[in-house]
């Protein structure tokens, strides 16, 4: 039998970069990549990285469970963004169509809490019942972690340094609530909190309240996080969303997020005159 390191590795992929650097860092370390993807979210240019893809259902769960095992996988990662939004609109009950799998993990598990992480956690214990593990999502992408300290040229601003440090326990608070992961902080009052929505429309809003620019982003992990299926992420598409609100700074949680394609984000950040700020509240990282 194969060990783990060298069979085929499952990909479950939904929205954006992240899937692609998974798959790439996969390979380079000599394993093949099986990939389900969530049709109508994946990037097609994802088919280009992987040595098997096949488009699945979201809610089709025996189409990815079918398609790992039939390929060998008992590892797999799930990484990419679903948007929540679209399971809210009009045509979701022809669009989401499950499985007779999903449905009966539906009923037997999420009946009482339908929350992300409990629809998470049970997606989790399911797969394991089907001999797929899920494993940390990170694993093949670590350099892409944010790591401590101000990671751009650009410096935080004095008072920028104090929304950090009054922002970041209420951020955590928004988070253990499962309300969001995100805020939009500046002069110490809170502009705008992530909901539903997401950070992009989070960071538009916060634009059109805070006109005179400066305000901080600070951006945590979930309380509960569990690296297989939740970590958060930042792009390019970020820093020219909080260019376009006139941010001036943003702040991650170390080791809990993915910077994607890291020096790209950096470099733009700094064009952009953009502190980002990898926060290590424990060690005191602020002035």
């Amino acid at each position: 039998m194969e060990s783990p390191a060298t069979e085929p590795l499952g990909l479950i992929a939904g929205e954006g970069i992240f899937p692609l650097l998974v798959a790439r860092g996969a390979r380079a370390a000599g394993r093949k990549v099986v990939c389900c993807a969530f049709s109508g979210h994946a990037w097609p240019e994802l088919r280009e990285e992987c040595d098997t893809f096949r488009w699945v259902g979201i809610v089709r769960m025996g189409q990815w469970i079918r398609t790992l095992r039939q390929a060998g996988c008992h590892e797999a990662i799930m990484v990419g963004r679903v948007a929540k939004s679209a399971m809210y609109d009009r045509w979701r009950y022809f669009r989401y169509i499950p499985d007779w799998q999903t449905v009966k993990l539906a009923v037997r598990a999420l009946r009482h809490d339908k929350r992300p992480q409990a629809v998470l956690q049970a997606l989790v214990d399911h797969l394991g019942h089907q001999g797929i593990t899920l494993i940390d999502s990170t694993h093949y992408c670590t350099d892409h972690l944010v790591t401590p300290g101000v990671l751009t040229r650009r410096q935080p601003t004095d008072s920028q340094w104090a929304d950090i440090r009054f922002g970041w326990d209420v951020c955590q608070t928004i988070s253990r609530l499962d309300i969001g992961q995100s805020i939009g902080v500046v002069d110490r009052d809170v502009i705008a909190v992530e909901a539903l929505e997401g950070t992009n429309a989070m960071i538009e809003r916060a634009g059109k309240l805070c006109r005179v620019g400066g305000w901080t982003m600070i951006k945590v992990s979930n309380s509960k996080q569990d690296m297989r299926v939740d970590v958060p992420t930042i792009g390019t598409v970020t820093i020219e969303k909080l260019a376009a609100a006139r941010a001036g700074c943003v702040v991650l949680e170390p080791g809990k997020t993915i910077i994607l394609e890291k020096p790209k984000v950096l470099e733009l950040a700094d064009r952009y005159k953009i502190a980002v700020v990898g926060y290590d509240a424990a060690a005191g990282n602020a002035r």
